[in-house]
């Protein structure tokens, strides 16, 4: 009697189900969010390995990977720096050794002269010829045919505790419940939305990436140019795509304060040392416009450095402010929310606001005050970290939400502090700023959730900042350029930067440097910032260098973002070739504020790599952020760019946002017809490629 048929999808039908999968396999699996057999078809290869055919020995090159059989023709133990088992093996057209670190008695007895085994590995060169190191390895009778595998081996994502092996095992079950339809993959994504008649089905694109066949084209199939990965990547977009559109409307559901007087702001406007750009005031419009409408604003501004976004940012404080609501701040720094606080508070003091600060570094009596200022509603303003979002910070009655510098953040970290003002039925207004811009596409896909503004003129009179690339050799005359810079009197940063990830390190080399410029220019005031300061000596530097005080600010990249000091024309940045084109940028922004030429010294120490040659010859070559944005997306990918790989947003599985964007318009618009068509199915295409990836969408 044949076995009953199984309707039902993955996501009803759990892993334990597999043979092999008991508790501890299955808290495994779930590390890899691996919880239904769904999941598990989901879990795709990184790589292949072509196990379909026994290679020559003597065909065999350095770096070549693959199956070879032949004759053990010796096994002795040697001893080197360490003991090890070596065995050669002959197929008659070459000879090869196997190399074990890690072997046994028995292994080694195993290993006889004469016997024929089979091997699977990587070539390299070792010491006495080619050799692979701990390979794969069965012995076989001399009269057996063994077959090889008849497709392609997947490599998959493993994690501790559950190995390659295990997990094909697995896998194989898995598609051969789907082979024989115990199991059914639902198409979610209606036919037609592919406008060709040779799309593969769902079923057919799973079998096939999990099992090809050994004259695909691996190449395709890594690169996802294959057919049935296009497959995969069109609805995995979708997914994502979906999961943000979803989060979008879900908020459109949710009310907000209506803020609709500008008076303060028009007030604020009026008394600014400058003029609003027109890039600035269309910006301020549309924010304008959503706070108007009753349901909660979710608008993003890209703008480069120095292009005025919190002037605009303050703009739309106000119009909180002067319905009676509070307004908070919140950037990724403490130099970059003091310095915002400090802008903040000079232009408000005119207009008799009460603008407060919080960060995780106040002393506890200053914390408490302004605590109680923050839930009394007598805080208008409040500017400050992560601290804002805190359990134990209550706001009286927070309409708007600013966030500076978001992907420094992550989706979850702005929804905590959006839940923070909620107010009955009512969310507070978001408003998140970036000077990361990033090109329209792929815009689309990594903030559906938003709408997008773009502050894309800068304030007149900013000019070009001149960038050179040296080396370290030629440090002396760059001390002696610095020297004549203090000397008429303009004013110069002096950045250091460490490969190690340690504050302490960076610090001390910031220390170590200032000491050593001091010996140097006995003449020149040096100041001195690093993150292990206190909040005060760091604002008391800051300070000194602002006014004048000091000729000199040596520091390590806390002065990455927000500090403005129009005096400052020169910055030098110590081993330039290990920070990336957003930070380099972000640092060259400190210089250029002011009226006067500018420059910036990009300083290499040894020879430079490849990428670190070309990303300095961009900083070189271009002021423009967005221009600098599209580099650097080509030389690291969107999950570091957008910052937002954390939130488990980004991690995708077979698509890639730069490498698939001419896909994203198509996809937006497919997204629109599920959603207003057919709306059941929006669900189900989420969960089966975000799982609980997307459990911070919920609200």
């Amino acid at each position: 009697m044949s076995e009953p048929v199984i309707q039902q999808t993955q996501s009803t039908l759990p892993v334990a189900e597999l043979k092999g999968v008991g508790p501890r396999t299955a808290e495994h699996l779930a590390r890899l969010n691996i919880v239904t057999v769904q999941d598990l078809l989901f879990h795709l290869p990184l790589r292949y390995q072509d196990r379909t055919r026994v290679l020559p020995i003597g065909s065999l090159r350095p770096g070549d990977e693959g199956v070879i059989e032949g004759i053990i023709e010796l096994t002795e133990i040697k001893f080197a720096r360490r003991r090890m088992l070596l065995s050669r093996i002959s197929d008659g057209t070459g000879a090869i050794y196997l190399r074990f670190f890690h072997f046994s008695n028995s292994q080694k007895a195993n290993l006889q002269r004469g016997k024929r085994i089979r091997c699977f590995g990587e070539v390299r060169r070792g010491g006495v010829g080619l050799e692979i190191a701990h390979p794969e390895y069965q012995l076989l009778n001399d009269d057996a045919t063994v077959p090889v595998s008849e497709t392609l081996t997947p490599v998959y994502p493993v994690t501790e505790g559950l190995h390659q092996r295990g997990l094909l095992g697995l896998m194989h079950q898995a598609l051969e419940f789907l082979r024989t339809d115990k199991l059914t993959l639902d198409e979610l994504v209606p036919a037609e939305v592919f406008n060709k008649s040779d799309v593969p089905t769902l079923k057919e694109s799973i079998l096939f990436i999990h099992q090809p066949p050994p004259d695909t084209d691996i190449e395709k199939l890594i690169n996802g140019s294959h057919i049935m990965y296009q497959r995969l990547i069109f609805e995995e977009l979708l997914a994502h795509y979906l999961s943000l559109r979803r989060l979008r409307t879900q908020m459109h559901r949710h009310k907000a304060p209506v803020l609709n007087s500008d008076e303060l702001s028009r007030l604020y406007v009026q008394k600014l040392p400058f003029s609003l750009t027109s890039a600035q005031s269309k910006v301020a419009e549309q924010i304008k416009k959503d706070v108007q409408q009753g349901i909660p604003m979710q608008r993003l501004i890209q703008g480069d450095v120095g292009s005025g976004k919190t002037v605009v940012a303050v703009i739309a404080a106000l119009m909180a402010v002067e319905q009676g609501y509070q307004a908070a701040i919140m950037a990724p720094t403490e130099i970059l929310a003091e310095q915002h606080f400090r802008n903040i508070e000079h232009w408000l003091q005119a207009l008799n606001i009460n603008v407060a600060w919080l960060s995780g570094k106040l002393k506890a009596a200053v914390r408490r005050n302004t605590m109680a200022e923050i839930v009394s509603g007598k805080a208008q303003v409040i500017v400050g970290t992560h601290a804002l979002f805190q359990d134990d910070v209550e706001f009286n009655n927070l309409a708007m939400v600013i966030i500076d510098e978001q992907h420094r953040f992550g989706v979850h970290q702005r929804l905590a502090l959006r839940e923070k003002g909620k107010m009955k039925d009512q969310f507070p207004h978001q408003l998140i700023m970036t000077a990361t811009p990033i090109p329209r596409t792929l815009s689309m896909a990594a903030y559906a959730d938003l709408d997008c503004s773009v502050i894309d003129e800068l304030p007149p009179g900013r000019k070009p900042v001149e960038t050179v690339v040296i080396p370290e050799s030629r440090r002396n005359d760059v001390v002696q350029r610095v020297h004549q810079a203090c000397i008429e009197h303009k004013q110069v940063y002096w950045v250091c930067t460490l490969i190690e990830e340690s504050e302490v390190l960076q610090c001390q080399a910031a220390e170590e440097t200032a000491s050593v410029l001091q010996e140097a220019l006995p003449d020149v005031h040096i100041g001195l910032v690093h993150g292990r300061m206190k909040s005060e000596q760091k604002e008391k530097a800051m300070q000194a260098f602002k006014q004048g005080e000091i000729d000199l600010l040596v520091a390590t990249t806390v002065i990455e973002v927000g500090v403005d000091v129009p005096n400052a024309s020169l910055m030098i940045i110590e081993n330039a070739e290990r920070l990336g084109l957003s930070q380099l940028h972000q640092l060259r922004g400190r210089v250029g504020r002011g009226d006067q030429a500018s420059a910036c010294v990009l300083m290499y120490r040894g020879n430079l790599s490849d990428n670190a040659r070309i990303r300095l010859g961009v900083m070189r070559d271009t002021n423009d952020g967005f221009e600098i944005a599209r580099k650097d997306l080509e030389l690291r990918g969107p999950g570091e760019v957008l910052g937002t790989r954390q939130t488990g947003l980004l991690q995708l599985k077979v698509a890639d946002l730069q490498r698939d964007q001419a896909l994203l318009p198509r996809v937006a618009e497919v997204a629109d017809v599920l959603l207003n068509k057919q709306a059941s199915s929006v669900k189900a295409i989420i969960a089966r490629w975000k799982g609980e990836a997307v459990r911070y969408g919920q609200v």
